[in-house]
């Protein structure tokens, strides 16, 4: 007998006159009359090709064949209830892997302070953290080879969600000693030093305006050489950009031998100034903001797990 052919909620109504032993107690526990509950039973006994239950001086008794089905439905019956109902998510008791995919930018930013509390709050969850850089976004959300995805982003697929971690913005960086850290600071003289740049796909096949187009994700990947070419404050200034990297761990450490210049997020950009490697210099003009977001696949907007690592995504951004 093919499962097509039944209708599952005939296996309900045998599940309940198994439990009853009556057809109206049946009929009380599923909210429908005794006629109904008999119907059922009736499409089910033609369909099994077995009596099921006949009455005798207990109610309605199974039959072998009953006896021996009822517990594979019980189990198949708990199976499909868990499968569709929503459990509780207790992070201190899930045992889950969450894979994030992040720049080295978002996993200093955001991951590694979040880290902390959630080895606290969730001891037995895992994270895997990918790098994204010629990473297929869509294709690894729509597969579910990655859970959510860190970074800049314009258009984005209607199936595709994203909420907002933080709003970052914009430091301009150079060595200590550095010739901007005297005197007032111009865009001519901002933009006659040679820059260092962030390319996070290691590569110069983009769109226009620092943005990839990934199928249907317009990612930001050059944050820094956007701001260089395109700042309208800056008309009539190009810098010219005398290193490209993939990223932004390596900036400092050039910053910090050479007159190059580099624009760095702020929250990176203050790190490696409390270290003593680079110092921020004022703008003559108005840093940018861009909001830092997590995306992920619409299929998990109900997934509770998913709710809780993107909130602790947001608990631990950095205030800047």
């Amino acid at each position: 007998m093919s499962l097509r052919r039944i209708d599952l909620n005939l296996f309900r109504v045998f599940e309940a006159v198994m439990e009853h032993r009556t057809i109206a107690g049946a009929g009380r526990e599923l909210n429908v009359t005794a006629s109904a509950v008999s119907h059922a039973l009736s499409r089910l006994r033609q369909a099994l090709s077995d009596d099921l239950f006949v009455p005798g001086k207990g109610g309605m008794e199974p039959t072998q064949r009953a006896l021996e089905l009822a517990p594979g439905i019980r189990d198949g019956l708990s199976r499909i209830e868990t499968a569709i109902g929503e459990e509780p998510f207790v992070p201190a008791d899930s045992v889950r892997t969450f894979r994030i995919a992040a720049s080295d930018y978002g996993a200093v930013t955001i991951l590694a302070p979040m880290v902390s509390s959630v080895a606290n709050a969730a001891p037995q969850i895992e994270l895997k953290v990918f790098p994204v850089g010629r990473m297929d976004a869509v294709r690894c959300l729509d597969e579910g080879l990655i859970d959510v995805l860190i970074g800049w982003f314009e258009g984005l697929p209607e199936h595709i969600r994203r909420s907002t971690i933080f709003v970052e913005k914009e430091a301009v960086v150079v060595r200590p000693g550095h010739p901007l850290t005297q005197g007032p600071i111009t865009t001519e003289r901002l933009f006659g030093y040679p820059y260092i740049v962030v390319e996070l796909t290691g590569t110069e096949e983009l769109s226009t305006e620092g943005f990839l187009d990934d199928r249907g994700v317009w990612r930001r990947v050059w944050i820094d050489r956007l701001l260089i070419e395109t700042n309208g404050e800056n008309a009539g200034h190009v810098a010219h950009v005398a290193v490209s990297v993939p990223h932004y761990a390596a900036v400092p450490y050039m910053v910090s031998t050479t007159d190059m210049v580099a624009t760095l997020p702020l929250s990176l950009a203050r790190e490696a100034e409390r270290q003593g490697s680079v110092v921020i210099v004022d703008l003559p003009y108005e840093p940018l903001s861009v909001p830092v977001e997590a995306i992920w696949h619409q299929r998990n907007d109900a997934d509770p797990g998913l709710r809780w690592i993107v909130g602790e995504l947001v608990a631990a951004a950095p205030q800047l």
